[in-house]
């Protein structure tokens, strides 16, 4: 196992595949992985299956450094190279660890790479999803562009959650848009990484999730353009216990709480920039009632009703200093 110089970053190259010649890369597709190797192999084939002449290469960041599943169910299609790239050991836990650790691998291996793009081990890219992003970035001249995730549930019954927020895009029409919030579809130029410098996600959201709606509203300050591509999807699997009472209710609480902390980073060193935070949550939180009561009526779901209580209820709560670390306990995730 080859240690990975890097800004100390605990990161080692598992393997790599013999014919890669990094300077031709055009763009690179990063893949954290944790304790799910039959489906990382599943996202592996799709992007296998992609439908370009774009020179990519793909970057698997293990992020279970002990058991090392998905790695080694990895491996084997890099070292025989069916598939161009690495595996790479993120070694410090973590949700921004490893996105931390394939983007920084990204920059030192890939001289020449003009667009990097990410997509989750929980997820299949439909053919033409690597084409149509970086296709987007060019013809909207975005920076950063994002895609939907489709939920694709376990459970068919369950297909009436889609439209819930947790699982909606926050977009419907390709084009620019004022704001970003995940990385679960995601293209970042190299520009962006450039100038934001590693650490790209801060290491507090590690167990919380949020590093990279962070990274996008600190992006987004620097005056990066962002865009939507509604035509490149991924398929995302929602397992059953993700339609739970309990679970979307953190989930909910969660988005709230890192809303609070990716405003009050934004806000930083301007004046009374607590308070004005404090006062929108609250204002938020005397609101949340009768916006629940209008999307209750226009959808008829008490799920969704609740949902704008919960978020500015996470808000305040995390003036007092609530965190939910959902990526504590994966199993439960």
């Amino acid at each position: 196992m080859m240690p990975l110089p890097s800004d100390a970053l605990a990161i080692s190259i598992a393997g790599r595949s013999p014919g890669l010649a990094a300077e031709t890369v055009e763009a690179v597709v990063t893949l954290p992985t944790f304790r799910r190797p039959k489906q990382v192999l599943e996202t592996l084939a799709s992007l296998g299956a992609q439908k370009t002449e774009r020179r990519f290469a793909v970057i698997v960041m293990e992020n279970e450094a002990e058991a090392r599943e998905g790695a080694r169910a990895a491996l084997p299609l890099f070292e025989r190279d069916e598939m161009p790239g690495l595996v790479v050991i993120a070694h410090e836990r973590g949700n921004c660890s490893a996105y931390n650790a394939g983007w920084q691998t990204a920059i030192l291996q890939f001289p020449n790479f003009k667009h990097l793009l990410v997509i989750d081990d929980d997820e299949v890219a439909e053919p033409d999803w690597l084409e149509r992003m970086c296709r987007a970035a060019e013809t909207l001249r975005a920076d950063i562009v994002g895609g939907p995730q489709v939920p694709v549930f376990a459970d068919p019954s369950h297909a009436r959650w889609a439209e819930h927020p947790v699982f909606a895009p926050p977009y419907y029409e390709t084009g620019r848009v004022p704001a970003l919030y995940s990385s679960g579809n995601l293209l970042v130029g190299r520009n962006v990484l450039t100038a934001m410098g590693p650490p790209f996600l801060d290491l507090r959201f590690n167990f919380m999730g949020g590093g990279d709606s962070d990274f996008l509203s600190r992006a987004a300050q620097k005056g990066f353009a962002l865009g939507w591509c509604a035509e490149a999807r991924v398929k995302e699997t929602v397992p059953a216990r993700r339609v739970e009472s309990d679970w979307i209710r953190a989930r909910s609480l969660r988005n709230g709480v890192i809303s609070t902390l990716v405003e009050k980073k934004k806000r930083a060193g301007t004046p009374f920039a607590g308070a004005k935070v404090l006062l929108k949550s609250l204002a938020l939180l005397a609101a949340s009632p009768l916006r629940g009561v209008v999307r209750l009526a226009r959808t008829g779901s008490p799920a969704t009703g609740l949902y704008p209580v919960y978020v500015a209820l996470g808000r305040v709560l995390a003036e007092f200093g609530y965190a939910n670390e959902q990526y504590r306990q994966p199993e439960k995730n």
